[in-house]
């Protein structure tokens, strides 16, 4: 199947995922992860409808960005972002869904006040505290959502999680119905219910992660097909 038919696939899931839990599909916007795939593939996502396009790798990024493969579209950063990497994506990016240490926060900001900018990001939930994973833990994500939010040059948008990999259907439920119940108490106390997205689910489990809530899934192998590895 062709990337078009692939979206439009995933689009009637996806509606049909909202309507089971009593939601708009119009709420849930679909993130064509393109990591490994070419400009002429992100050029054919935007054609075919994709909401928002969303990269790994910022090498990979500033590529594709000198090829203008994303024009047409949002571009976000969805993912793991070093440090010394921060002054090629704040400002090149409309959203950065990875920020996951107050390190990384205090890179942004710098980089975005010298930018004179304000950078929106995702507060990433490491909900499965896993050692070998960035993100912030459950139980510290309202205090990182308080110091993002008292930093002039950045704007936090939501939350952002990737369940444990070895995680069974249930589990992952589990961990989705978690990060909401945050999203929504950070939400209410924080931001006066002014938050957008809840980016959660990809090309396995986005329909679950919309019926615990999310506003925002993340797929690649679905939409573009397997990756290519050896490349």
């Amino acid at each position: 199947m062709s990337i078009a038919e692939n979206i439009a696939q995933i689009r009637e899931r996806i509606a049909a995922a909202a309507r089971e839990a009593g939601r708009d599909p119009s709420e849930i916007i679909l993130v064509g992860a393109s990591k490994m795939n070419d400009a002429a593939a992100c050029r054919e996502a935007i054609a075919a409808g994709i909401d928002v396009l969303g990269e790994n790798r910022v090498q990979e990024m500033t590529q594709k960005l000198s090829e203008h493969a994303y024009d047409g579209a949002p571009l976000h950063f969805i993912g793991h972002l070093q440090r010394n990497k921060v002054k090629q994506v704040v400002g090149h990016v409309d959203l950065i869904q990875s920020v996951g240490s107050m390190e990384l926060l205090d890179e942004i900001e710098k980089v975005a006040a010298a930018r004179d900018l304000v950078q929106d990001i995702l507060l990433e939930v490491n909900v499965g505290e896993e050692a070998a994973k960035s993100g912030f833990a459950p139980d510290a994500v309202f205090a990182a959502a308080e110091a993002a939010r008292s930093r002039a040059h950045i704007r936090v948008r939501g939350l952002m999680t990737i369940p444990p990999a070895d995680a069974d259907r249930d589990a992952n439920m589990r961990y989705f119905d978690k990060v909401r119940a945050l999203y929504v108490d950070i939400n209410t106390k924080l931001f006066h219910n002014e938050l957008k997205y809840l980016s959660m689910g990809m090309s396995g489990d986005y329909e679950d992660a919309i019926r615990a809530g999310a506003t925002m899934v993340r797929v690649g192998t679905a939409i573009f097909g397997a990756r290519q590895y050896h490349i």
